[in-house]
């Protein structure tokens, strides 16, 4: 059996190799900073450990991090916070659904929705790629950029749901002392700060045997709800709603459910792509899932639980008065005096949990959506991500749950589109290329080079082996993405009509309620198949 010493020597070994292929890296982005004068500075960041690498491959040679449970503990982190508490009160406050119907939807479509994001992270270890590159092998080199601008959208508005919370709790506990703009400032600041260093920070890795950080982080949010309720769960009950559950409100409450989670799939493999190459897919996959799945569930749970008491107590009704969640929490919590201050502050400072990965994703998704800016070191992307996110944040705090709920209503439905057409290429093509692929003629073949047929015994039976890695930026030798686009456009057609928006209700939507993801899913999956077999029949290659 392996000794502590052995693993702490075998886990040192690991970072001096990966830190060594960081410098080599390192060295190109200088150069390339120096022609767009940021060498200079790109030298100094470098001196403090900020980390500039963005979506270039990783090497095989580079996937050798065996400290495989810090995908949990990177979800459960970014998941663990008041945004989930938030999401889970939309149920009983703005669908009217009591806790326990609020509760099962939260628990089932929670069950279903954490899969997709959760799957796509074992692609990390595999590919060595990042999500939006991933995906130029299904939507093509130029296609990819419109998933990528959706993304970044996506991010955006989860930073600033984020930024909202932060700030609204830091002036709910500072008795008038700080307004809403101060807190929100802050959050992006300290959030910027964090993702400036990347990985390294995130993970707490940089010059560390343990990676005690991300194990024991969230141990203080845990904390402050467990005292919250300590003291307020005797409030809790679970009263008759005023008017009986409905199944367009039950559905319309499970599309906002599912747009909160879902989306982290294009983003999903972002932070695995340094992690072994050779560990089991069962073995991230199951980190992944139970870092997305418990937090989420219980803490939007426990949202619901709250929201339901508001209107029953009056302390916390006339608290939640401008629909501020920060407020709320100090009066949950005041019977607690300074400690429930203090705790009130760590609840909203950990937000930085979920923004400084969110900015450290940007910045991948930004280098696909204009290519040149490869050429960019990636702290520049968190910068701008900031600069974008605190000015809105700002502008919407007085909106909040208007903001909330029509934001993760429709974010679901692209999210649900990329997801089908990636799983589509994975399982259905790439896991089938030899079968699939039909030469244009019987003569020689070229390989497997820009717009060559190729023979179709140059693949693999092994579906990630049949990713050509060396061709992730060549727009000729990925798919032209006609298929991808197509089939996605193509599924509004239904997704419309399925659409229960404060904005729009479908006629679809009026009976059913809001099934427009899930339409999203399955039709884009329909389409999609018949359309990129065309594809591969005209060009007789992927």
């Amino acid at each position: 059996m392996t000794s502590d010493y052995e693993k702490r020597q075998v886990a040192q070994a690991d970072q001096i190799c990966i830190d060594e292929q960081d410098a080599l890296y390192n060295a190109q982005q200088i150069g390339d900073g120096g022609k767009l004068g940021l060498r200079k500075l790109t030298l100094k960041l470098l001196t403090w450990g900020v980390e500039t690498r963005g979506i270039y491959p990783v090497p095989r040679e580079q996937r050798t991090d065996q400290h495989f449970h810090k995908i949990f503990f990177i979800w459960f982190s970014l998941d663990f916070d008041i945004l989930s508490f938030s999401s889970g009160t939309i149920g009983p406050l703005v669908y009217g659904l009591s806790l326990r119907d609020s509760c099962l939807v939260i628990l089932f479509f929670n069950i279903l929705c954490c899969t997709p994001p959760a799957y796509l992270s074992t692609w990390g270890p595999k590919l060595g790629l990042r999500q939006m590159c991933q995906a130029r092998y299904s939507f093509g080199y130029y296609g990819a950029i419109i998933p990528s601008i959706l993304n970044l959208m996506t991010m955006t508005g989860f930073m600033i749901l984020n930024c909202i919370l932060g700030g609204q709790t830091l002036a709910a506990v500072s008795d008038g002392h700080l307004d809403w703009t101060v807190g929100i400032v802050i959050i992006g600041v300290f959030s910027l700060l964090v993702s400036f260093c990347g990985l390294k920070v995130i993970y707490w890795r940089a010059h560390m045997d343990s990676l005690w950080y991300e194990r024991l982080c969230w141990i203080p949010v845990l904390v402050v709800y467990v005292v919250l309720l300590g003291f307020g769960g005797k409030h809790l009950s679970n009263p008759p709603p005023a008017v009986p559950a409905t199944v367009a409100t039950v559905l319309s409450f499970a599309s906002v459910i599912a747009g909160f989670v879902i989306t982290c799939g294009p983003m999903a493999s972002d932070f695995t792509t340094y992690l072994d190459a050779r560990v089991s897919s069962w073995k991230i996959f199951t980190y992944a899932y139970l870092g997305f799945f418990i937090p989420i569930v219980s803490l939007q749970c426990l949202g619901a639980a709250v929201a339901v008491a508001i209107p029953l107590v009056p302390a916390w009704n006339a608290a939640y008065a401008e629909e501020s969640i920060g407020e709320l929490f100090v009066a949950i919590l005041a019977p607690a005096g300074g400690f429930g201050k203090f705790l009130v502050v760590l609840i909203s400072l950990n937000v930085t949990a979920n923004i400084a990965p969110t900015m450290y994703s940007f910045g991948m998704s930004f280098q696909v959506f204009i290519p040149f800016c490869v050429h960019l070191p990636r702290y520049v992307f968190s910068v701008f991500a900031a600069a974008v996110t605190v000015p809105l944040a700002i502008v919407g705090a007085h909106r909040f749950y208007s903001t909330l709920t029509n934001f993760l209503g429709l974010i679901g439905y692209w999210a649900s589109c990329f997801t089908a057409v990636v799983l589509m290429e994975h399982f259905v093509f790439r896991a089938h290329a030899r079968a699939l692929v039909a030469a244009r003629s019987s003569g020689s073949y070229s390989g497997k080079t820009a717009n060559s047929p190729v023979s179709p015994e140059s693949y693999s039976l092994d579906a990630f082996a049949n990713y050509d890695l060396a061709m992730w930026n060549v727009p000729s030798a990925l798919p032209p993405g006609f298929a991808a686009i197509t089939a996605s456009a193509l599924s509004f057609a239904l997704v419309i009509p399925c659409m229960d928006q404060v904005w729009f209700v479908g006629p679809i939507a009026r009976s059913t309620g809001d099934i427009g993801f899930e339409v999203a899913f399955v039709v884009t999956a329909l389409l999609y198949v018949p359309l990129r077999y065309a594809e591969v029949r005209c060009k007789g290659r992927l």
